[in-house]
């Protein structure tokens, strides 16, 4: 049995400078994947479209620019617990999200109380398979 953190937060997805959509995001943490977060994004007229990311890299971005490649997140000004802006890209395609940071530290507050940052442990089937794979190299060799 594993243990969950889920919240629901609403975000803006900013189409263009003129342009930007409220939508609701699902925020899931499981502990069976303690290193990683869930955004669960529900476009209107779209099915809803899942990105997994690492915990540290959303903490990271409540305070100062984080991530390279697909994901970046960054506060928008300089003030505490300004809102946060997330970038998300496939391809040459980008999708550009303004959060609040309170409910997302909420959540990682939440997450951090199940299994704390850098206290993470990898989960028991991993390591039973590594042991397994181990014990049959060292009897063959």
């Amino acid at each position: 049995m594993t243990d969950t953190v889920q919240a629901e937060v609403i975000m803006s997805f900013l189409v263009s400078e003129e342009l930007a959509f409220r939508i609701p995001v699902q925020l899931d943490f499981d502990s069976a994947d303690p290193y990683a977060v869930r955004l669960t994004f529900d476009l209107p007229g779209d099915t809803p479209v899942t990105w997994a990311f690492s915990r540290e890299l959303m903490l990271d971005g409540l305070s100062r620019p984080s991530g390279e490649g697909d994901v970046r997140i960054e506060p928008s000004g300089g003030g505490h617990l300004s809102d946060v802006f997330i970038s998300l890209q496939v391809g040459s395609e980008r999708a550009l999200f303004r959060v609040s940071a309170p409910p997302l530290v909420a959540f990682l507050d939440r997450t951090d109380r199940l299994v704390p940052l850098g206290a993470e442990e990898v989960c028991d089937t991993l390591e039973a398979e590594l042991d397994r794979i181990l014990s049959e190299a060292s009897k063959a060799g």
